[in-house]
């Protein structure tokens, strides 16, 4: 078997290695692949977003299944683009991707099915925009580019001030491009957060465990908002009555409103959940596996990733029992100093073989880096996610922490506090 995971991050590098641990022993290739992918995968030199390259090395290297991981390929109709010319490919279609792809899609249709979210408006216009926040004069309040924005796109304004420049930076300045063309802004919930990822064939949806993310890129969640700085699962907070909750009031409701969209949604789909006083509410979906969310969830995985896929594909989801590991996994981003803002790529790493490595205590999942005469270079502003699992989640938490002292890169940056809220 010939499998192609299209995209070259961190969470690219924990599908790749959860499906190189398979039982059919499948050949893989990436594209585009990174400096610790390329070590189990062979690495292609063409863009995620360059769907016709994709659909041209599937035909080229006669792969037999391509898993799009990213969401900016599904968002193009790469899904679409495979399936048109006979190739299996793992991922929801474009018309099923747009519940990422637009939060004015996903908060309508959460409206539509009385699925719980919070309280929004729709504007098209900055001005109007900035009226309605100083008439309601509530804060903090959500501000959200519309469409796809590398996880940066949710601004948290705590007065008017950082509210007008949110809403200017996203829709005059266009900082974020077209998907800034329009804003949700919405109210700010309260409670702790959790992301469930699940499985879904569009009939049966099979929640995996559960992770919380931390998006915030300083201690103490402050700073910018950032694409992830660590993760950790299962959520201390997600006991299996909310799992139920979860399921019968957002998960299951959720895949039958888009059937009944005529937008059948297979594949892996994110739910970002806060679980507020008034029970479990939805902050944003994502259509594909979360980043770093990935890295510590799929470690636990102990059913066969292959299988799970195919079932999924040929929509046999619950035909298969799913199984997870008891022990908890965390994982903590190493960034290039200054991320998300400016920072400097091409620093070498160091560290990356010692004994800690070697011997499976902790893995280190590349995100962005590149491997250039044997050595290896930052090139991303996430670059390096350190893994560890154990017995409990403080276990964990102290083995990765003890297994990144031994990574090195100019300006390393980090939190310290990944885990312990």
């Amino acid at each position: 078997m010939r499998i192609l995971v299209v995209g070259g991050g961190g969470r690219e590098h924990a599908i790749v290695k959860k499906l190189s641990e398979s039982k059919y022993a499948p050949e893989l290739f990436c594209a585009p692949g990174n400096g610790g992918i390329a070590s189990i995968a062979t690495c292609l030199p063409v863009k995620a977003t360059d769907v016709q390259g994709i659909v041209n090395i599937a035909e080229e290297y006669n792969i037999d299944l391509v898993f799009v991981a990213p969401d900016d390929p599904l968002m193009l109709g790469t899904v679409d683009a495979l399936e048109a010319k006979g190739i299996r490919a793992f991922g929801p279609h474009q018309c099923a991707a747009i519940i990422e792809g637009s939060k004015v899609f996903s908060k309508e249709l959460m409206k539509k099915y009385g699925i719980p979210t919070a309280a929004y408006e729709v504007f098209y216009e900055a001005d109007k925009a900035l009226e309605y926040i100083e008439a309601q004069n509530d804060y903090p309040t959500v501000i959200k580019a519309d469409g796809l924005a590398l996880g940066k796109g949710v601004i948290i304004a705590e007065n008017y001030a950082e509210a007008e420049d949110a809403v200017k930076s996203i829709m005059c300045d266009k900082v974020f491009g077209e998907s800034g063309s329009r804003v949700v802004i919405e109210e700010f919930l309260t409670g702790p957060e959790v992301s469930v990822l699940a499985f879904t064939d569009g009939k049966t949806v099979v929640p995996m465990v559960s992770a919380q993310d931390h998006k915030r890129a300083l201690d103490n969640d402050k700073g910018l908002n950032t694409g992830g700085m660590g993760a950790f699962s299962p959520s201390r907070n997600y006991t299996e009555e909310v799992a139920e909750e979860c399921y019968r009031t957002i998960f299951k409701p959720t895949i039958e409103a888009m059937n009944k969209e005529g937008r059948t949604f297979k594949g892996v789909i994110y739910f970002g959940l806060m679980l507020t006083p008034k029970g479990p509410k939805v902050i944003e979906y994502n259509a594909r596996f979360g980043d770093p969310e990935t890295q510590a969830v799929l470690p636990r995985l102990k059913t066969d990733f292959v299988d799970i896929i195919n079932a999924v594909i040929d929509e046999k989801l619950d035909e298969i029992n799913i199984e997870w590991s008891n022990e908890a996994a965390v994982c903590i981003v190493l960034a290039s100093g200054g991320y998300p803002s400016k920072y400097e790529p091409g620093k070498e790493i160091f560290g990356l073989d010692s004994e800690v490595f070697k011997n499976g205590e902790a893995f280190v999942y590349h995100a962005g880096t590149k491997c250039e005469d044997g050595k290896i270079y930052t090139a991303g502003g996430r670059v390096l996610g350190v893994t560890s699992t154990g017995k409990t989640l403080d276990d964990a938490i102290s083995k990765s922490y003890s297994a990144l002292e031994n990574i090195k890169f100019e300006k390393m940056h980090y939190r310290h506090d990944i885990g312990i809220k």
